[in-house]
């Protein structure tokens, strides 16, 4: 069908032409849809192309006609038919569906299922009536309302296991099809460079008035009824899907469609402002600066180069906020394996422009679910994550994007005193981190690390992991809570659950991610190089505040306090799982003893006032408190515990007289054990004061001090 779609997009480049044989838009309007449609269908089958199929879209899909004039849509969805009624054409083109995946896309608030039993991936989701006609006896699963949307993963063998896959999908489910018939799809051939060019049109067009969310959301509005028909086209089944995504990859049909010389008419003039506003709006959208080490990878480039309708498609889904209708007409084609292969490719090379459209949204939390209901069924595929990473360095963006989004909001740290510190921490009061702008991408980075063949990839490249410790560092000491003494406060920021959730979401899920792939002892260099990096930046940020030379806290210091330790967290953790599962031993991955001390001090207060705190929630219904309890304890399980040691599992200790040492324990069981040159009581005064460690001696029972 070459010839014929040249013809087509011949004519849409040019021109209104009465001289050319056919009938006109207005004769074929009087015949009425159906016998149009054949007529079209005939014209095509015989000369393989069609005039009057050419007069009646200039008429159909005119710039200045709406683009959801209704019975436009259904005159389109009658010529598509070919001479048929829609549900016959319909009927008929899924009779010859042999597609092996359900790719069936859903919205938020829609009830899903996720077996873990089945699933590779630990995003991986099956719809409803996949899930019932499986067989998931005595398997983990569990039903959820899915918050961002999704889509079916049943029939994909990247995502889930087949012996998962329900009784329709599979390679095992593929039936053999009777020959299609060469004339089946010859309108719809025709037809659909048109069609989804009218929809470029329309954001080309509105581009020039989009000004806030609201005007994304007018705009994607007025196409919804169009959107819905191509979304009808889609669900035909494998034949119809397969037509649309060769016209959406085909730099070809870009080309001529959309890019200069343009013809000498009005519709060419339409083309060349057209043109202008695309440009304007590229020259418009933020492009952030990529840092000088950087700026040579392709998807951290200043500029946008579109070469196909999908990738301006991408481009306006971002410019438009991710509207909801555009959204699922892109997930729509996923089953699809080149066309996931191209979505997913261009999603990555647009992929630095995230944060900003998301600070610049009015809406960014129902946004964020948006970007998330596409990116995550674009990385949860291993093999097509892995080359990502290795052919667009997706790390890399991902990690750069969300330094770049919390280096906007840092503000001097004050744990210390501000006079000789000079560490910056994110504002937990900055709408960036109170309204969760980060999560699309702390989400995405986690999916990533899940698949073992990425997380390696990380864990063996030092420029990634010196960026990630970069970014924890701003995380460090984060939300410095100050103690009223004198006055009642009546209103309590919500920065500390910010705080909270940021920690949880941004360091402790990928640190997990990271920790579940290091279960073979052959990959303990690379889990001793993360701890290296973990002591540099401790060491590096306990000088930044001034307490490397001076290792002490002030009076005015007992009255700040922060719960956000996570370099802490990630030593604790990883000495951890090297010691319990890699088979190392804590002299060989422990700092020196006099760096240790300091280490120990943040930790140890953070202990002592969430048992102040437990107390004071005790006597009265404090939520914050009860917030700063739950998140702490729920983690403890990598925490820096003082404590000796007496028969509680392995141990590797020195035996001076009179020993005092840091235990790191996971769940009550010892890993091991270290001296240090001070006493546990002494450096438990030395880190909450003694009016603390008096308040809170009768409740640490996990903190034993002698």
């Amino acid at each position: 069908m070459a010839d014929d779609q040249d013809a087509v997009i011949g004519r849409a480049e040019g021109s209104h032409e009465q001289q050319r044989s056919g009938l006109t838009a207005v004769r074929l309007k009087e015949k009425g849809k159906k016998l149009a449609a054949g007529h079209i269908h005939r014209e095509l089958t015989v000369n393989g192309h069609s005039d009057s199929l050419l007069r009646l879209l200039d008429d159909l899909l005119a710039p200045e006609r709406p683009i959801g004039n209704i019975d436009n849509i259904e005159w389109c969805r009658w010529l598509v038919a070919g001479g048929r009624t829609p549900a016959e054409f319909a009927a008929i083109v899924r009779a010859y569906d042999n597609h092996a995946k359900c790719g069936l896309v859903w919205i938020p608030h829609v009830v899903a299922y996720r077996c873990r039993t089945c699933g590779i991936s630990p995003c991986m989701s099956i719809c409803r009536d996949c899930f019932k006609r499986g067989n998931h006896e005595n398997h983990d699963f569990n039903m959820f309302l899915s918050q961002a949307g999704g889509a079916c993963d049943c029939g994909d063998t990247s995502v889930m296991k087949p012996e998962g896959f329900c009784s329709d999908h599979g390679l095992n489910s593929c039936q053999t099809k009777a020959p299609v018939p060469d004339d089946l799809l010859l309108v719809a051939e025709a037809m659909m460079p048109r069609l989804i060019l009218r929809m470029l049109l329309h954001f080309r067009e509105f581009s020039a008035i989009k000004n806030d969310s609201a005007d994304c959301r007018l705009a994607a509005e007025y196409c919804n009824e169009y959107c819905s028909m191509l979304m009808e086209f889609n669900n035909m089944g494998e034949l119809m899907r397969r037509v649309m995504t060769k016209t959406l990859i085909d730099r070809d049909v870009y080309r001529r469609l959309l890019e200069p010389p343009y013809p000498s008419n009005s519709y060419g003039q339409y083309l060349r402002n057209s043109r202008r506003l695309y440009e304007e709006a590229l020259r418009q959208f933020p492009s952030p600066e990529p840092p000088p080490d950087y700026a040579h990878l392709p998807a951290l480039g200043r500029t946008i180069v579109h070469q196909t309708l999908l990738e301006e498609f991408i481009f306006w889904t971002f410019k438009y906020e991710f509207q909801q209708q555009i959204v699922c007409f892109l997930l729509n084609m996923l089953p699809d394996q080149d066309y996931k292969e191209h979505l997913t490719r261009t999603f990555v090379m647009h992929y630095c422009r995230i944060p900003s459209v998301l600070e610049m949204s009015n809406d960014p939390d129902t946004l964020s679910n948006r970007v998330v209901h596409m990116s995550v069924q674009l990385f949860s595929n291993e093999s097509l994550a892995l080359k990502m990473v290795e052919e667009l360095s997706l790390l890399h963006v991902m990690i750069i994007s969300l330094r770049q989004m919390m280096s906007k909001i840092l503000t001097p740290h004050l744990l210390h005193n501000p006079e000789r510190n000079f560490h910056y921490v994110v504002d937990c009061a900055e709408r960036v981190m109170k309204e969760h702008c980060y999560w699309p991408l702390v989400s995405d980075f986690n999916n990533v690390l899940s698949h073992e063949s990425v997380a390696l990839v990380f864990l063996k490249n030092d420029s990634l992991i010196d960026m990630w410790f970069q970014f924890l560092s701003m995380l460090q000491g984060m939300n410095v809570n100050l103690r009223e003494i004198i006055s009642h406060v009546e209103y309590e920021s919500s920065s500390y659950y910010a705080a909270f959730s940021c920690e949880l979401e941004a360091s402790a899920y990928p640190m997990w991610s990271i920790i579940s792939h290091l279960q073979d002892p052959s990959l303990a260099p690379l889990a001793k190089n993360i701890m290296m990096y973990c002591v540099t930046y401790l060491h590096e940020w306990l000088e930044a505040v001034n307490f490397y030379q001076h290792p002490k806290f002030e009076k005015e210091d007992m009255f700040r306090a922060s719960f956000h330790f996570p370099l802490h967290r990630y030593l604790a953790a990883f000495v951890c799982q090297g010691v319990k599962t890699m088979g190392m031993t804590l002299n060989d991955i422990l700092p020196s003893a006099d760096l240790l001390p300091m280490l120990m001090m943040h930790p140890l207060r953070v202990q002592g006032y969430v048992r102040q705190i437990i107390v004071l929630t005790q006597r009265t219904l404090d939520v914050r408190g009860e917030v700063v309890c739950k998140q702490f304890w729920s983690q403890k399980s990598t925490r820096l515990w003082l404590a000796f040691v007496e028969d509680a599992g392995p141990r590797q200790w020195y035996r001076p007289v009179r020993v005092h040492g840091l235990c790191i324990e996971e769940r009550y069981r010892c890993l091991g054990r270290i001296c240090l040159p001070i006493g546990g009581r002494e450096a438990y005064i030395l880190a909450v004061g003694r009016v603390g460690y008096r308040f809170a001696r009768g409740f640490c029972r996990n903190i034993r001090l002698f």
